[in-house]
């Protein structure tokens, strides 16, 4: 992890588990809790003013640096089914 001069974090490398899930609504990626999540499970992930269920079409370990989207405006999956 590197600092600022300032004190802020310039950069995080924390490890992070990204699911690209496919719902009724379409294709969206999800920031997953879940450690074992692969392609091909049923997953819970929240979608516009609730919640939908959808399959897991590919899973990616990533950084922040290197996420397929920005982290903070990224949602979590909320179980596997």
């Amino acid at each position: 992890m590197i600092h600022s001069l300032s004190g802020g974090i310039i950069a995080g490398y924390e490890n992070l588990v990204y699911a690209f899930v496919q719902t009724a609504g379409g294709k969206a990626w999800y920031i997953s809790p879940f450690a074992q999540i692969k392609a091909g499970d049923r997953v819970r992930v929240p979608y516009a003013r609730g919640c939908a269920e959808g399959e897991v079409l590919r899973v990616e370990h990533v950084t922040a640096q290197t996420a397929p989207w920005p982290v903070n405006r990224t949602r979590e999956v909320e179980a596997i089914l």
